[in-house]
């Protein structure tokens, strides 16, 4: 069954009862978002940005975000070699409910977090977005920094509005795939050189009321084919989804739209090869996984179980009008997380 309801008009997001004007998904932020139109307890509101620069030997990830009670700000460093190896390093902050005031729309200014020993800032500009960070005692005492920068030219992206059945819980995601990487990160004497013509980008940007238990799954990579970008975005779990799914693929600025995605994680384990199914037949892919990043904590109250995945998927994507991309060996990740928080 496809659940492709579109939205194409600019208006609020949330009516004025704090709930959802239109749900569905669109190409850009069309909905506009406005902190002070949530109903809920300014402790249940999620923002976060999260941003994933990813090659086929490493890969670096960047959280700033405020969930309300807690502010959680991580850096996550990955390396796919001979030996893979990852380290993510997060502050945690009490309390901070909007003072860190994340941007309302992701088109345009500055997400910055400052501390004694983290400095992160993630700078918007015209067609660009510019990360740094500098990360004191990141691992093992060793500093990590960044500099990069990510190419957004005039493009489709993936926005989704989902509302849950409890009342004034809404998510507002926006998933920016295909910006091409330059820059670079250093950690341990070592330079990691981000290539725009092979590497990329993608940003998950999220505001939004959750409930209090969820599971999701997650998955999205980006490569390009021939000089041409493709990327994609699958995902599904959480929310009342009947208007829209979030699962599409990107193919030189545009968006095509599919139906159901599964992931079908094996029971062995999920370092064993998944398979990745849809139910339109569009995206059929094997995943050969070469890195679990799992992190779990459990402090009864907030409880986080996370398997992000990185691997290397192949198999075929078909576009709206029927041209089959034919995939091999390009790394991405999927995860499946649970959280209480």
């Amino acid at each position: 069954m496809g659940r492709n309801h579109e939205v194409t008009t600019v208006h609020d997001l949330l009516d004025e009862n704090g709930e959802l004007s239109e749900p569905g998904w669109s190409r850009r932020l069309l909905q506009r978002y406005d902190r002070s139109r949530i109903k809920a307890p300014a402790w249940r509101i999620k923002e976060w940005d999260y941003y994933l620069v990813l090659n086929k030997d490493f890969a670096g990830a960047f959280t700033i975000s405020d969930d309300g009670y807690i502010g959680l700000q991580s850096v996550s460093l990955i390396e796919f070699g001979d030996n893979p190896w990852e380290h993510t390093e997060t502050v945690l902050n009490a309390l901070p409910m909007g003072k860190l005031r994340l941007p309302s729309d992701s088109s345009t200014g500055s997400t910055t977090y400052s501390d004694g020993r983290l400095q992160m800032s993630y700078e918007v500009t015209e067609g660009q977005r510019h990360i740094t960070c500098s990360f004191d005692n990141f691992f093992e005492g060793k500093p990590f920094k960044c500099d990069i920068i990510l190419r957004q030219p005039d493009m489709d992206t993936m926005v989704i509005a989902t509302p849950w059945d409890e009342k004034h819980a809404f998510y507002y995601n926006q998933k920016i795939n295909t910006m091409r990487a330059s820059g670079y990160m250093e950690y341990d004497g070592k330079k990691y050189e981000f290539d725009p013509k092979t590497d990329f980008g993608t940003l998950d940007w999220g505001r939004g009321v959750w409930t209090y238990d969820n599971t999701w799954y997650w998955g999205s990579g980006n490569c390009d084919i021939d000089g041409n970008a493709f990327g994609f975005n699958i995902g599904y779990g959480f929310g009342n989804t009947s208007a829209a799914t979030e699962n599409v693929l990107f193919y030189n600025r545009k968006v095509h739209k599919l139906d159901d995605v599964t992931f079908h994680i094996p029971e062995s384990g999920y370092t064993d090869p998944w398979k990745i199914t849809s139910s339109d037949g569009r995206f059929e892919m094997d995943f050969i996984p070469v890195l679990d990043r799992a992190a779990y904590m459990n402090f009864k109250i907030i409880a986080s179980d996370q398997h992000q995945v990185f691997g290397k998927i192949a198999g075929k994507a078909v576009l709206d009008d029927g041209t089959v991309i034919e995939i091999k060996d390009m790394m991405c990740f999927a995860e499946k997380v649970h959280n209480k928080f």
